[in-house]
Formats: structure tokens, C-alpha cells, sequence
């Protein structure tokens, strides 16, 4: 059971047959630029790091993320992303690359529409210049007439007419660039990936039969945490692999934010993903159909998917916080744990949680063991800074 949860039997990244540049070490350099760039954005001061800051492991230490305006859900970290298929909370997205480019243009996250993110890559020299060399030449965007100068299927109204008077083979020019951008990020965000931490350093001496190296390494009420994990709190159910996520949707009961409407998580993403332009099927993609078995296959109906949400992963969770679950409803670790052990009934849908019967010393042990998976991240130091 150790050893399925120790991160040096966290498999080689799958590809991403969607993406051709996935692994593209330009395009990576490339989207390090544009993860960082204000500019993608209505008012100049967004950037994908706004929510998702490399101090606090990709993520804002918000219970909702803060943009534009503030998000319905709680920003998730982007460490080990790319190891799933499915993205957002829930799962609205099947690639990372059309998860990338969803909030450039909601209108709380970044704000901004296609046509002014395209326009940002034609203008800068730089960008230009390592764009071509990468996806090969970039549209000439200047003639305002057939490409105006805000224009995408989006909410504002003068924006959204500006995109429909466009010819569809423009539309299409726009969408490609628009895409290549997202798969561009992808490339970067691929790079973030966990290094071991404590926990790892633990189950290696375990492993090696080295009892005394484990006692200098875990405390006993971190031991115990981790057999309460495995066993009584029954929480590898979900959180179970190196990234201590099974990647799938869960209804855990968790109360809605008060100032939300409802929110019925997976039932309406996997709606979203089906028909997103953006997804493995569409015409942007670089897989053929029978690489998106994932997409093709996914469940869309069942009780089961109603107010289900992503099982987020656990590495550097007390990094993560203080907020927690889809929409930050739930402050601290401790609380957490209590909602588990008292779960209430679910509000929509039906709640897959049973009481555990935790007490006393069992809170504070298991609550010690999710502070040893914090760990840094094993991605290069100059990917992690803004880039110069």
C-alpha cells in the first residue's frame, strides 16, 4: 500500500495526443511567457499566475479565485495536473491546453476575448518570432475590417456581434492561434510536477527495512495519521496513487457556498466538455478519434455525477489552504477532517460519505501525516519566477 503511494512510482508523464507540442521544450518557454503575461487580459493586470502563484504551489491561498471579478470556485493547484484527463472541478475541460484557455476570456477570470489574445502575438516581436518558429506562420492580423479589434464568442454584446460578422474561415484563423496559445501553456504547466516530501522519505526507509531511519523520519502521531489513512478514515478511497488522487468525481456532501447558486459540478461539466469546440474530438485537436477514449466513453448521466467534484490532490494540501473543497467553504485541515467524520446529507445529489467514527487523538494524528506530504516542487528554478 506504501509503495502505490510513493511518489518514485509516480509513472513518466502520459503523453497528450491533443497537443503535438506537448513536450515541446520552446513551446514550454513559450507558454512560461504567456502564463506570466498581464497582457492576456481586459485590464493589463491578469495573469494566469494571479490565481495560480508558484510560492503557494500554483494556487492563491483564496477560497475563491481572484481575478477580474472573484470566481464561483476555489483556484485548484496546477502541481501534477497534467497527469489527469480531466480539469477544472468539474472536469469541463479534457485536455490541459483547452483548460488554459477557459479563463481568458470568462469574464471574472482574465476577461479578454480571442481576437486581443491573438493580437498580443502578432504585435510582440518576440512572441511572433517564437510563435512561427513553433506552430509556423502566424496570420497577418491587420486589416481591422475582417479582424476587429475585440472579437469572440463571449458575453459582451459588441464583442460577441464583432465575432459573429466575421467570415467562419477567420473565425477559424482566430480559434487556431487561440488554441496553439493554450497548447503553448500546457507545454509549461507540464513541467510542474511534485518532488518527494517527508511522507516519501518515510516509505522509503520502510521499503528498505530500515526501522530506524522510519522512527527518525515520522513522529508516532504521524505514523498513526497514515494507518488511520489507509484504514479507519478510509481516505486512500479517493486519495489514492503518488498524487494521492484518483482523478475521478466525487458527491462528498459538501454544503454549497451561501452566496452561490446551486452547483451541480460533473453532471454540467461533462455537458461542457462534449460540446466544447476545444476538446479531443474537435477540429483543433491534434489526436485522431481513437486516442479521446476518455472523451468518446465518459459517463454524461447518473445520479451519481450530480454535485460530484474532482478529487483534488493531497500533496502540499496544508500549503494549499487554509480554504478548502470546490468553493472554499470548509477553513482548515481540521475542519475538513470533521466533515468527513460528521457528513452531513448532501444538498443535491447523494452524498457517498459515511460516518467514521474518529475521536479525540485520531484528529490530531491524521491531520499531523497530511502535513508530510508537503514537499517542493521538482521543477527547474527559472520556471518558477517570472521570466525575464
Amino acid at each position: 500500500m506504501l509503495a502505490s503511494l510513493w511518489l518514485e512510482n509516480l509513472p513518466p508523464l502520459p503523453p497528450d495526443p491533443s497537443n503535438k507540442v506537448a513536450d515541446n521544450e520552446a513551446a514550454a518557454r513559450l507558454g512560461h511567457r504567456l502564463f506570466f503575461d498581464t497582457r492576456l487580459s481586459a485590464n493589463g493586470a491578469v495573469s494566469c499566475a494571479t490565481c495560480h502563484q508558484p510560492e503557494l504551489m500554483f494556487t492563491d491561498g483564496q477560497p475563491r479565485g481572484h481575478a477580474i471579478g472573484v470566481t464561483p470556485r476555489k483556484t485548484m493547484t496546477i502541481s501534477g495536473i497534467a497527469y489527469s484527463n480531466w480539469f477544472f472541478w468539474d472536469g469541463r475541460s479534457d485536455s490541459l491546453w483547452s483548460q488554459a484557455m477557459g479563463p481568458t476570456e470568462n469574464p471574472v477570470e482574465h476577461g479578454g476575448n480571442r481576437r486581443q489574445l491573438a493580437q498580443v502575438l502578432s504585435e510582440d516581436e518576440s512572441y511572433h518570432r517564437d510563435y512561427e518558429e513553433i506552430f509556423g506562420e502566424l496570420p497577418d492580423l491587420s486589416d481591422s475590417e475582417r479582424f476587429p479589434v475585440t472579437a469572440g464568442p463571449v458575453d459582451d454584446p459588441a464583442t460577441q456581434a464583432n465575432w459573429e460578422r466575421m467570415s467562419s474561415t477567420d473565425q477559424e484563423t482566430i480559434n487556431s492561434i487561440f488554441a496553439n496559445m493554450g497548447k503553448a501553456i500546457a507545454a509549461y504547466e507540464r513541467l510542474i510536477i511534485p518532488a518527494p516530501a517527508r511522507f516519501d522519505a518515510y516509505v522509503k526507509a520502510v521499503l528498505a527495512g530500515d526501522v530506524s531511519l522510519a522512527a527518525n523520519t515520522f513522529t508516532a502521531s504521524e505514523a498513526n495519521g497514515l494507518r488511520l489513512f489507509i484504514g479507519k478514515a478510509r481516505c486512500i478511497e479517493c486519495h489514492n496513487g503518488p498524487l494521492f488522487t484518483n482523478h475521478a468525481f466525487h458527491n462528498t456532501g459538501v454544503p454549497p457556498a451561501a452566496d452561490l447558486p446551486p452547483d451541480l459540478g460533473r453532471i454540467e461539466g461533462i455537458k461542457l466538455a462534449k460540446d466544447s469546440l476545444f476538446n479531443c474530438l474537435g477540429p483543433y485537436s491534434d489526436a485522431n478519434p481513437n486516442q479521446c477514449v476518455h472523451l468518446r466513453f465518459a459517463k454524461t448521466e447518473g445520479h451519481d455525477l450530480i454535485a460530484a467534484f474532482k478529487t483534488p490532490t493531497l500533496r502540499n494540501i496544508a500549503i494549499t489552504g487554509p480554504f478548502y473543497m470546490h468553493s472554499g467553504q470548509i477553513w482548515t485541515l481540521s475542519r475538513v477532517l470533521n466533515h468527513y467524520n460528521f457528513p452531513p446529507p448532501a444538498v443535491n445529489g447523494v452524498s457517498e460519505l459515511s460516518f467514521l467514527h474518529l475521536h479525540g487523538r485520531e484528529f490530531q494524528d491524521l491531520e499531523a501525516f497530511l502535513h508530510t506530504l508537503n514537499g517542493p516542487l521538482a521543477t527547474p528554478a527559472e520556471f518558477l519566477i517570472p521570466p525575464e
